[in-house]
């Protein structure tokens, strides 16, 4: 019999892509965007025309650093710091962990079912647009992993 746990669908992504696109048109920036599942795998992207390529690899690192650690991307990053008690994790899961906001897990009653990453902007547009999606109704799946 297979593990079940929660996770974002691919529609589900998608709402929040658009959402979070929405949100940087707003803000005039460009940027990507990245969901994963509740198994930390990419199941959505966009990278808007003008976005800097260097966004795209950030975009899908804040978005896992926030589904493996089950935290906001700018809350590990005060963890990290000299002398705190995550100092140095950055360097863990092959340099994937990314200790800037931007990054922020999806919730759906408590529990952790994905997670988006923005990069393009400053930090605290990232974290903004990466937000806007927090507002978007999910219609989740229960999926076998």
């Amino acid at each position: 019999m297979p593990n079940t746990f929660e996770s974002l669908n691919l529609l589900d992504a998608k709402n929040i892509v658009e959402a979070s696109l929405a949100r940087a048109n707003a803000l005039k920036i460009a940027c990507s965007v990245a969901v994963v599942d509740a198994g930390g795998f990419l199941l959505a992207f966009a990278r808007q025309d003008d976005a800097m390529v260097g966004s795209v690899e950030l975009a899908i690192n804040k978005a896992y650093t926030a589904l493996i650690f089950r935290n906001s991307t700018e809350a590990v990053g005060k963890l990290a710091q000299p002398a705190a008690e995550l100092y140095g994790i950055e360097h863990s899961h092959a340099g994937k962990v990314v200790i800037f906001g931007g990054g922020i897990p999806v919730l759906l009653n408590g529990t952790v079912i994905g997670a988006i990453g923005v990069s393009g902007g400053s930090v605290a547009q990232d974290i903004d647009v990466a937000s806007a999606s927090q507002f978007t109704s999910i219609q989740h799946q229960v999926g076998a992993k």
